[in-house]
């Protein structure tokens, strides 16, 4: 994970410019043949070496998927959305799924949208999509499409009802920036595991517009004693999942910052949150 943060601040810093597919897949590493009992066993010992080392991912072939990664903004434009794209792009280098990176809502026709498994709303706000774009991204989902929200998805859309059941809830407001404590409180899903059950980090902290549906599972919660500004009380949700009308729905509040996205825990996060809305063997 250490190599992703490294990836995410080399690429971070260079502006997006279009669409690009990146798909490369896992690297076997350099070994020589081993001879057993006279036989040259070449292939098995490069093979077995590369699994224990951790190089090749048991289902780098049966689960290679694309995502797409949307940061169109019609309010504030985050200046953290290079470093999102570079980590997820970083991501999908390590786990061997495509990531292609948009900010044209054209895109979102039946055509296009069909290249994915995932589509990752990163930092978008406001109005971004006209009714056809909006109507194709609801066949999406409903065809069995994953979404992931980061962050300002929560900021976006507020006038289009079905985004808003997808997503679970709208941003309300935020204090300033600043560390505050949060709370795992279903760390069995594979994007929370890793996650000390108490976990300190800085960002922006969003309220919300209203409390979650009973049929959402909330990940992480947040200690507002621990920080000043929040107005939701004890339970202050800020990452969640659950599947809506044929889908799969995943969202953090986390990844405001441009820091955030080469913090090693945050980054498997995402790649949690990415791998379930992908709908992938756990």
């Amino acid at each position: 994970m250490l190599d992703v943060a490294s990836k995410v601040w080399h690429r971070g810093v260079a502006s997006f410019k279009g669409l690009r597919r990146v798909r490369r897949p896992a690297v076997l590493p350099s070994l020589r043949a081993a001879r057993f009992g006279g036989i040259v066993m070449v292939g098995f010992v490069i093979m077995l070496a590369a699994f224990a080392s951790g190089a090749v991912r048991a289902e780098s072939t049966e689960t290679a998927f694309s995502v797409l990664v949307f940061s169109k903004t019609a309010g504030y434009r985050h200046d953290s959305i290079p470093f999102g794209i570079a980590a997820i792009r970083a991501l999908g280098e390590q786990d061997d799924f495509g990531v292609d990176a948009s900010e044209d809502a054209t895109i979102f026709n039946d055509e296009s949208l069909a290249q994915y498994r995932v589509v990752v709303f990163l930092n978008t706000t406001g109005d971004i999509f006209n009714p056809g774009e909006q109507a194709a991204f609801e066949r999406f989902v409903r065809r069995g499409g994953g979404f992931v929200g980061i962050h300002a998805a929560s900021d976006t859309e507020y006038d289009w009802p079905w985004y808003g059941r997808l997503l679970g809830t709208y941003f309300r407001r935020h204090p300033a920036i600043q560390s505050a404590t949060l709370k795992v409180v279903d760390p069995s899903h594979r994007s929370t595991r890793h996650l000390p059950i108490r976990w300190t980090r800085t960002d922006e902290w969003y309220d919300f517009r209203s409390d979650l549906d009973r049929d959402i599972t909330v990940l992480i919660r947040i200690d507002e004693a621990t920080y000043r500004g929040g107005r939701m009380g004890a339970d202050h949700p800020i990452s969640w999942y659950h599947t809506y009308d044929g889908g799969r729905a995943w969202y953090t509040a986390l990844g405001h910052t441009a820091g955030s996205y080469s913090e090693p825990l945050f980054l498997e996060h995402l790649r949690g949150g990415i791998r379930w809305a992908a709908g992938l063997p756990d």
